[in-house]
């Protein structure tokens, strides 16, 4: 048959996957329990003030007095005795609160003026995934839980650790006894990793999956990199003024042993090397002035943020603090790749991947140029970053995000952005099927989502003065959940089959390889909660 009708088929079949067919909420009780865990910045934090009878207040994420807040309650400083970045407001603590079973830290991260000021996108975390579960049956509390985190702090932290262990303790329980389906993004796989690796007595009892998203096991290279000689924006354009500066964020996350964990992994085998690049301006032995773009590896990178963070400092409570990038962290840092590197897969456990494609993803980073050079290694701090990029979702390139190390069931690749892909359906049919939510579909492959179950199918092939005639009919039925009632109920006149016409044509570079299809789908109207598809085609061809 000609490649062309092909063409037209597949085209119809994925129209019609993305039909109506929306369930009705309910709860299944069957379903094995889920544990979501968010990735850097993807938790609410709450300061409770020590001294004011425990008053909680949100400064992560919140819109008024943003920068402020995150600069007088979340600027912290590293304790090396501990592992942990301490706040440098000694009156606050910092927590995640824990109502509806954790899922409300890592739903909207706003809920209540940012979204409707600013745009949902930049504050909607696992939200469109938590509604989307709870129409396959899950129950907060029963089936659905969340674990959010203090993200400045160290992914291996002891505290965080223990928590993690009791988090799946306590969802075990309350599912009655059922092991646990945990579902990371981002940075919270590197938190999962470290678990597993840290607690293999707990992992094997309390787990029966676990599924990385947009994972960063050797780190995301370009992003990081920018963000410790920039700083880190997540809304961009006319939005910022209602957010947090970049440079604030900058000196809070130099101090954060999060940011350094995600980090280019400096003795990771690399296919494309991630560099940090500049041009230079510097003095030769006869006093003489050279321009010359320089280039540094992941390693080696990590002595010119020495140098362009040297003098860096932050005025807190009318007095200057140096800092600098701070080596403390790096050596702890260093040990927390070795603990990801020892993590395995137990044996009755199944690992999965999904990472993002088809977005340009910072890679290497340049400053300066030829006109503009970099003379002093303090200034990189006020260039702007130009990216060379590769295939990813905006900040995790692919080669990073596949490099799990882990026995996987099965990797899933997605085009989507870092954040945008938790509300994309794709994942949640691909999820839906690994968790196994709802009756099995056995024509369903996860790796290229492409399921076809016609009712009819017709062919017919004819040569006739040199033309190859090729003739297809091919019928589908729709059930579509929900919609039955609503229409027996309205009592309206049934409504005309809506139909529509497919052409197709391939010039070629010579006459034998011309080709020409034209199709025609009927939609008949619903009628008792189905509806029929019809496709037919005829495709044109020289015969060769």
């Amino acid at each position: 048959m000609a490649v062309l009708l092909e063409d037209i088929v597949k085209s119809v079949e994925l129209w019609l996957k993305f039909l109506k067919k929306e369930p009705q909420s309910f709860v299944d009780p069957t379903l094995d329990p889920v544990l979501l865990v968010p990735g850097v910045a993807g938790s609410i934090l709450h300061a409770v003030d020590k001294d004011d009878a425990g008053k909680v207040e949100r400064v992560w994420v919140r819109i008024l007095a943003a920068d402020h807040e995150l600069c007088a309650k979340l600027w912290s400083r590293y304790d090396p005795s501990t592992g942990e970045t301490v706040s440098l407001n000694q009156k606050v603590n910092i927590v995640v609160p824990e109502d509806r079973y954790g899922l409300y830290a890592i739903d909207v991260l706003d809920p209540d003026l940012v979204h409707l000021i600013i745009g949902r996108e930049c504050v909607y975390y696992f939200h469109d995934m938590i509604t989307e579960m709870l129409k396959w049956g899950f129950q907060e509390g029963k089936t659905l839980f969340g674990f959010g985190y203090d993200f400045r702090q160290s992914n291996r932290l002891p505290d965080t650790m223990d928590r993690f262990a009791k988090k799946l303790e306590s969802v075990y329980n309350a599912s009655g006894g059922k092991k646990i389906n945990v579902i990371s993004h981002s940075m919270g796989g590197i938190l999962v990793k470290c678990f597993m690796s840290l607690h293999s007595d707990v992992r094997e009892s309390f787990l029966i999956s676990f599924c990385l998203i947009e994972f960063s096991p050797t780190g995301a290279p370009g992003y990081v990199m920018s963000t410790f000689l920039n700083g880190m924006s997540f809304v961009e354009g006319w939005q910022q003024n209602f957010f947090i500066s970049k440079w604030s964020m900058h000196q809070m996350l130099i101090e954060c042993p999060s940011i350094y964990e995600l980090m280019a992994h400096p003795t990771f085998d690399w296919e494309h090397i991630p560099f940090l690049e500049f041009w230079r301006n510097k003095q030769d032995s006869n006093g003489k002035s050279q321009i010359m773009l320089e280039k540094y590896t992941p390693r080696e990178t990590i002595g010119i943020y020495k140098g362009a963070l040297s003098s860096n400092k932050v005025s807190y409570g009318g007095t200057d603090l140096p800092l600098p990038f701070n080596e403390d962290i790096m050596e702890w840092a260093g040990e927390t790749f070795q603990i990801l590197s020892r993590a395995k897969v137990p044996s009755k456990v199944k690992f999965y991947n999904i990472y993002g494609t088809s977005l340009a993803t910072p890679h290497s980073v340049c400053y300066g140029d030829e006109k503009t050079p970099v003379s002093d290694l303090g200034d990189l701090r006020y260039y702007q970053p130009k990216y060379v990029c590769v295939d990813g979702d905006g900040t995790v390139p692919v080669e990073s995000a596949k490099a799990d190390g882990l026995n996987a069931e099965a990797r899933v690749a997605i085009p989507g952005e870092h954040r945008g892909i938790l509300c994309e359906h794709h994942l949640f049919r691909v999820v839906r099927h690994w968790i196994k939510a709802g009756a099995p579909d056995p024509f369903y492959n996860p790796i290229n989502d492409y399921v076809i179950l016609p009712t009819a199918f017709e062919m017919d092939m004819r040569k006739e003065k040199g033309l190859q005639f090729t003739s297809l009919k091919e019928e589908w039925e729709i059930v579509a959940s929900g919609c039955e009632h609503e229409e027996d109920a309205a009592g309206d006149e049934p409504k005309e089959p809506l139909v529509s016409s497919i052409t197709v044509s391939r010039p070629g570079d010579d006459q034998s390889s011309a080709a020409e299809a034209c199709a025609t789908l009927v939609v008949h109207p619903q009628s008792e909660g189905k509806q029929l598809v019809e496709l037919n085609a005829l495709s044109v061809s020289v015969d060769a």
